[in-house]
């Protein structure tokens, strides 16, 4: 179509001086059909009136298209659909997202403002790793780990409360009399730590020398020394719990061991009224033999998970999950700020950082996704922290970084190239044809970004309201804070990819330089003013 639109004649000033006038930026008129050539009319208006009629024909085509391209990809933002009712794209089986979210609503049944401990929870053991619940007692810490032990079908159950005098014997079983008798070191662990599947250590910090090395390679390895023998452990997830940060620094080994941390604070005076009110379990109170049937009888009857459903997930994770370059910037960006611009610094560990990755994937995998999203780095607050007090500040610190103007600017550039280069093809089949390609890799680019905004202009965010692992007060915190910040920057991102698809659109049919300053008038005018003189001349702006 475009190949057929009349070139200006060598020797025809007028035309010629027409096609100048549109370099340069200024509209030529456009008539809706070719006018029939009066009497009166010189020839060469006649022909310059054909020519702006083949122009505007060829720009109203491209502009029809890039609305039918766009029309689908705008419509879709707002397709949000309520969170059970979910499917994961890919990834885990459908059905896994369903069964977390019926276990977090059982597990959150009975407690008030422990959304995100739960979450937390349940997360820590479908990765295999451990959490630690850090605040004043009377906060439902031990509360937690009970539950989790009621969420996994067929989990053995091991608590224990240390202090400075503990012996190893009351973490990993007592000594055989019997292998006594027969030279032999060992432990009788049935019941205890090494056969448990869940586990609860109160006063964990407490731990001494003697127990210490045991408990570290049960957490990090899953492994257990029974005298000359080394078994393997079940243990899917230790939950830990204190009052306070340990004191001694034979204790930071075991520290970095909990992946996860979060500190429990007192229910606040606007949901104390509600706390008050509750039954059953109502302010962490325990279960007993008696009362067990009737406060867990959601968890286990509604609740089909079992131990099965959290094993392999880590290992799916890691083989399907990809991890954009923008997540991994962010993740080293934000270990610079915490160690070299904080102060005091935050030390985090290259264990600590790899692991984080980790759980990212699982998230993700758990979630739907193919790839970490950088909304799935909010759940670093509650991985990269020393001290409770540098939570809020990392959240901050992630907040804004996803407020920044995502690429936008590179994008911008990167498009401003693909359009100088596609005047310079001038129509060439060819190198159109290889133009438009990398069009259509620069449109998939906005396409996911516009997705990842969808909902910033109501300002529900579904991305943050339906994830499975932001407690709903840290989705609506966050959702506050970006959601003003996302409806600038979908504006923008969403005229970016009008003008990258109207230039793909154009490349597609060949289009000649002339009609792209039409359609693009920003982006020739731009391209004319600093691009090399060679470039421009042929287009015939330049000096004769």
């Amino acid at each position: 179509m475009a190949s057929s639109v009349v070139r200006a004649i060598p020797g025809a000033c007028p035309a010629a001086s027409s096609r100048r006038s549109i370099a340069s930026g200024r509209r030529p008129s456009r008539g809706a059909s070719v006018v029939r050539r009066s009497s009166a009319e010189p020839d060469w208006k006649t022909k310059q009136r054909e020519q702006d009629a083949l122009i505007s024909v060829e720009e109203n085509s491209v502009k029809a298209k890039v609305e039918e391209i766009l029309a689908p990809i705008l419509a879709g933002e707002g397709d949000a659909t309520d969170g059970d009712d979910q499917t994961p794209a890919s990834g885990a089986p459908p059905e896994l997202a369903k069964k977390i979210r019926a276990a977090t609503r059982s597990l959150e049944s009975g407690l008030v403002e422990r959304e995100t401990e739960v979450r937390l929870l349940l997360l820590a053991a479908f990765c295999g790793e451990h959490l630690l619940l850090l605040g004043p007692p009377g906060t439902a810490k031990s509360e937690l780990g009970r539950r989790l032990s009621a969420v996994c079908g067929g989990a053995s159950f091991f608590e224990r409360l240390l202090t400075r005098f503990s012996v190893p014997e009351e973490l990993f079983g007592p000594l055989s009399m019997r292998g006594l008798e027969n030279d032999k070191y060992i432990r009788q662990t049935e019941g205890y730590l090494p056969t448990a599947t869940v586990a609860f250590v109160d006063e964990v910090f407490k731990a001494n020398s003697a127990i210490l090395n045991s408990l570290l390679t049960i957490l990090n390895e899953r492994l257990f020394d029974n005298g000359n023998e080394r078994v393997k452990v079940p243990l899917l997830c230790l939950v830990g719990a204190s009052n306070e940060l340990p004191e001694s620094e034979e204790l930071d080994a075991l520290y970095d061991r909990f992946l996860l941390r979060s500190s429990v604070e007192q229910v606040s005076a606007g949901s104390l009224a509600g706390l008050l009110q509750t039954r059953g379990l109502s302010g962490g109170a325990l279960p007993t033999k008696e009362t067990k049937e009737s406060t867990t009888v959601e968890a286990t009857s509604v609740i089909s998970l079992s131990v099965n459903d959290f094993q392999g997930v880590r290992s799916a994770a890691e083989a399907s999950v990809d991890v954009p370059s923008s997540v991994v910037d962010l993740i080293v960006d934000l270990r610079a700020f915490l160690q070299d611009k904080c102060e005091p610094p935050v030390y985090v560990s290259d264990r600590r950082l790899v692991k984080s990755v980790s759980l990212l994937r699982v998230c993700a995998y758990t979630n739907g996704r193919e790839a970490v999203s950088e909304f799935d780095c909010l759940l670093l607050a509650n991985i990269l922290w020393q001290r409770p007090g540098e939570c809020q500040m990392i959240r901050d610190w992630i907040l804004e970084r996803l407020a920044q103007d995502r690429g936008v600017e590179q994008v911008q550039y990167l498009l401003a190239g693909l359009f100088g280069r596609a005047c310079r093809a001038d129509g060439d089949p060819e190198e159109c044809r290889a133009l438009a390609a990398e069009a259509s890799s620069l449109r998939a680019v906005l396409t996911t970004q516009m997705r990842s905004l969808a909902g910033a202009t109501s300002g529900s965010l579904p991305a943050l309201r339906d994830h499975l692992w932001l407690s709903p007060p840290d989705a609506e915190r966050a959702a506050q804070t970006l959601g003003p910040l996302f409806s600038k920057v979908r504006r923008g991102l969403e005229k970016l990819l009008r003008e990258c698809v109207t230039l793909e659109v154009a490349l597609e049919r060949n289009t000649e330089p002339h009609i792209m300053a039409l359609l693009l008038p920003d982006y020739w005018a731009d391209f004319i003013r600093s691009g090399p003189i060679e470039d421009v001349k042929p287009l015939g702006v330049g000096k004769p």
